[in-house]
């Protein structure tokens, strides 16, 4: 990987909308809801924060798991958020609920896991971590045969 800075845009696509583009290519669409003005087509930033934490920590869940040779099938997180009352209404709270499905799976594997994405790895967490107390639970079920 370069150590070259890539940029990131964000463009206007009128009233609310807007287009943005990650610096590997990728992009999305934005929108701000009826109530401030926006038509409410897309997600809003502030549900990207959410999701991207999400993403960041279970695919540090899913590559802490597979060096530890346990065999998930699927994984999913929750998560439940509350925001500041007032502007500019950052994160307060962040729950974050893991299930692994899997073969055989070893509960503490899959919490140590969770525990190493937040506390460590997941540059994300951490971030949102310095304003919202992020929590953490998980369930294990296992994959049918």
């Amino acid at each position: 990987m370069s150590d070259t800075p890539r940029k990131a845009r964000v463009k206007w696509a009128g009233d609310l909308t807007f287009i943005g583009e990650s610096p590997t290519g990728h992009t999305v669409v934005m929108d701000g809801g009826a109530d401030s003005g926006g038509r409410d087509h897309a997600i809003r930033p502030m549900e990207m924060l959410l999701l991207g934490m999400g993403g960041c920590s279970s695919i540090d869940v899913i590559l802490i798991l597979k060096k530890a040779r346990q065999k998930v099938v699927d994984c999913w997180v929750e998560l439940e958020s509350e925001r500041a009352p007032e502007p500019p209404r950052v994160f307060t709270k962040i729950h974050a609920h893991f299930v692994v499905v899997g073969h055989n799976l070893d509960d503490k594997h899959v919490e140590r896991a969770i525990q190493l994405s937040k506390e460590k790895y997941c540059s994300a967490s951490v971030q949102l971590g310095a304003l919202a107390d992020i929590t953490t639970s998980f369930e294990t079920r296992a994959a049918e045969v």
